[in-house]
């Protein structure tokens, strides 16, 4: 990375990153404090929150309509209102800043000429996706106001992994400014460590895509207990649904077991990345990727265990959420570097 206005592009991106952390993360605590269904309505440019009497009231008025209210909160003050409407807004309006961080600056660098080619190619694929992720947002939201008072966990999957999409698209393009490689360097030739790091990606979106589920369907609560499924290993409920599939969609118990064990795999998989890159030459970027890699599926590992032996309180969920994110870009990180060479400069 060499010039003033790439150092620009990358702080940038990195600025997208960590806002669409936060907004998981808020989205996260919405989820957990049963917050997503507070605000029934949607607008695209937002709106101020309520401030007097009267605008509380309208917008209580507005909840009341909701399924959410008529069967679960029909005993809610307006002080119980206002405890769950401050995080959905508070999650949609960082959605509303992540969309000004990202439109305005991509407007100032093209009009200065500072994007061209294949860059404003994969710049405009972020913005589309981040258009889609707002979208998704309310057709995940929708999904609970209409006759049953909580989200497709369906649509709440489609809404996280477009999410991390996104993150892991711009970090990635933010990867490629940082390690700029010189011309004609040498690239690292570790074929298997690289099919190795892909495999691991698929497992990682597979335990960030069940997760999802788990949290929809709030499989979390059956059978909280570790390593067995109550005192099985793989619990009755497990196979009870029919067809057999479903057990593994829309089944609490089939969820959690996929999530449970699929955790196995993926903690598997980065330590066998990390013993068989002890036996070659790397460089120093990619020997401390695959450190933190190592180091962060552990806790995460641990994190997990954790939310679900106490039936997912709220800070360990979010942790939980956090290490996920922590593992996706590490992952995303390592095999970013072992594909474009052992080049280190900055």
């Amino acid at each position: 990375m060499k010039s003033t206005s790439q150092k620009g592009i990358v702080i940038w991106l990195l600025s997208g990153c960590i806002l669409i952390w936060a907004m998981v993360v808020v989205g996260g605590i919405t989820r957990l404090t049963h917050s997503g269904l507070s605000m029934v309505n949607w607008s695209p440019f937002g709106n101020f929150p309520p401030h007097t009497f009267e605008q509380w009231q309208t917008a209580f008025n507005a909840y009341k309509t909701s399924p959410e209210f008529k069967l679960i909160n029909s005993y809610f003050s307006i002080d119980d209102f206002k405890s769950i409407y401050w995080w959905e807004y508070i999650h949609r309006t960082i959605g509303r800043i992540i969309g000004i961080v990202f439109i305005v600056p991509f407007l100032v660098f093209l009009f200065r000429g500072k994007i061209k080619g294949a860059l404003l190619a994969k710049l405009f694929i972020i913005l589309a996706l981040g258009g889609l992720q707002g979208l998704l947002g309310w057709y995940m939201v929708k999904s609970g106001l209409v006759n049953e008072p909580h989200v497709s966990h369906l649509r709440l999957a489609a809404h996280l992994i477009t999410a991390f999409i996104t993150f892991g698209f711009t970090w990635w393009v933010a990867l490629d400014i940082i390690y700029q490689p010189p011309v004609n360097a040498k690239r690292a030739d570790n074929p298997a460590l690289i099919r190795l790091g892909f495999i691991l990606l698929i497992f990682v979106i597979v335990q960030i895509l069940y997760g999802a589920f788990t949290a929809g369907l709030r499989a979390g609560n059956f059978d909280p207990t570790f390593p067995k499924m109550g005192n099985y290993w793989i619990a009755p409920e497990v196979t009870s649904l029919s067809p057999w599939w479903n057990n593994f969609i829309n089944g609490v118990a089939g969820v959690q077991f996929i999530h449970r064990y699929n955790a196995y795999v993926v903690v598997f998989l980065v330590v066998i990345l990390w013993y068989k890159s002890l036996k070659v030459s790397l460089s120093i970027s990619q020997k401390n990727g695959i450190r933190f890699l190592i180091g962060i599926v552990i806790v995460q590992f641990l994190l997990g265990v954790l939310t679900l032996v106490n039936s997912v309180p709220v800070v360990l969920g979010v942790l939980h959420q956090t290490g996920a994110f922590l593992l996706f870009a590490s992952t995303l990180f390592v095999i970013h570097r072992l594909n474009s060479g052992a080049s280190d400069m900055v």
